[in-house]
């Protein structure tokens, strides 16, 4: 994995804005009106095309936009999770409404997961949920849910070649020598309706075996893996009443123990996890502290850690690592720039926030990045305005740390 050796690298979270023909192209896919060979010809020019995008922005190391992963809009709220139920055998999607399926199976004495509707931060500001107005979305309300009604394996070997074929040859077309691919985590994997397995926790293990078959093959093909997990620091919202940090920890150390198993003899240096809060447009004031969670975080078998630092809930949180030891062979990848805002930031305060973390854990160990994915967040010209904000901070604090 690149480290920030003589200038500070950039990198991001992982989803990009989809062009309109891949959207139309995926679309007719999932509706059987577009063949396959046709389909990853469209595929394949649009991934070289987010690459060579990614390049001119001055994105050190990029990703493949989540291209290839599955969608249903222009707004592609979930393109990072929904994916992985085309490519699991062992479950049922079902007609269902997702904010009142209960999904979860408890394991004695550890909290439960309520509903996505029942959400913390939903109940105390309902009515700015409600509020078609506000600014808030969650994205579109889903009305099918898969079901685990049979033991979970990997189905997806093809989909993820297909990807993998077409980021490489695009990396190798633009002279880029290291991108990442992202993969979902174990327990993001394993928030769908279960009626298979006695508990969360067994659930939970069944999903790390069959993911580990794509963290492999990514792995495997040279790309550095992210692990997208989510549900590691959102968790903490969607359960009622408001557990203590310390319940917190424990209810999660299963599901960190899980994704460990999953990495099991991976290298590490080829590793990063994301980290985020679940990212909607919401208020966030249930959030988990960071505080709270880095040492669990800092637990999982990666060589490098992305989560959330630009947004207005979580800037102020850089001060944690003047009291956290970042192990000497881990990097950080903070987010200087937001999802959550259609303000493009100013390289200046980019470079700002960059210097916060390099004066704490080393200029050399930070790789500038986002909060999260910025594809169905904000407008495509605005995300690709902020990857070059991005990479001008970048440039500037690279000025003055070296």
């Amino acid at each position: 994995m690149k480290r920030s050796s003589d200038r500070i690298i950039t990198s991001h979270a992982g989803s990009l804005p989809r062009p309109d023909d891949l959207i139309e192209a995926n679309h007719g896919r999932e509706t059987g009106k577009v063949d396959e060979k046709a389909f990853q010809k469209s595929l394949n020019a649009s991934v070289d095309d987010v690459v060579r995008r990614q390049v001119a922005a001055g994105i050190a190391v990029p990703g493949d936009g989540e291209y290839g992963k599955s969608m249903g809009s222009k707004v592609n709220y979930r393109a990072w999770w929904s994916y992985s139920f085309t490519r699991l055998a062992g479950l049922k999607i079902e007609d269902i409404d997702r904010d009142t399926l209960p999904v979860h199976r408890s394991t004695p004495g550890k909290p439960v997961l309520s509903t996505f509707a029942d959400r913390r931060d939903r109940a105390r500001f309902a009515a700015a949920y409600s509020d078609p107005e506000s600014g808030i979305t969650t994205g579109p309300r889903l009305t099918t849910w898969p079901i685990a009604v049979a033991p979970v394996s990997y189905t997806g070997h093809a989909a993820i070649a297909a990807d993998i074929a077409n980021f490489k040859a695009a990396l190798a077309a633009n002279g880029v020598s290291e991108g990442f691919m992202t993969s979902i985590g174990p327990a993001s994997c394993a928030r769908v309706g279960n009626r298979h397995y006695k508990s969360d926790d067994e659930f939970v293990f069944a999903c790390a075996d069959a993911m580990r078959e794509e963290y492999k093959v990514i792995v495997d093909a040279g790309l550095v893996l992210q692990i997208d997990d989510p549900a590691i620091a959102e968790n903490f919202d969607q359960i009622n009443p408001e557990p203590t940090a310390e319940e917190y920890r424990k209810f999660t150390m299963p599901k960190i123990e899980a994704l460990n198993h999953a990495l099991r003899g991976l290298p590490k240096d080829r590793i990063r996890f994301h980290l985020c809060w679940g990212s909607w447009h919401g208020p966030h004031t249930t959030d988990i502290a960071m505080r709270d969670i880095v040492d669990v975080m800092l637990m999982i078998d990666a060589g490098a850690y992305s989560f959330e630092a630009g947004n207005v809930r979580h800037e102020h949180e850089w001060s944690v690592w003047q009291d956290t030891k970042l192990p000497d062979d881990k990097l950080i990848l903070p987010g200087v720039v937001s999802h959550a805002t259609n303000v493009v930031e100013h390289p200046e305060l980019v470079a700002e926030r960059i210097g916060r973390f390099a004066r704490l854990v080393g200029r050399d160990r930070v790789i500038a990045s986002t909060d999260c994915g910025l594809g169905g967040r904000v407008h495509r010209d605005i995300a690709w305005a902020k990857l070059e904000a991005l990479a001008q901070g970048a440039a500037l604090a690279s000025k003055q740390l070296w």
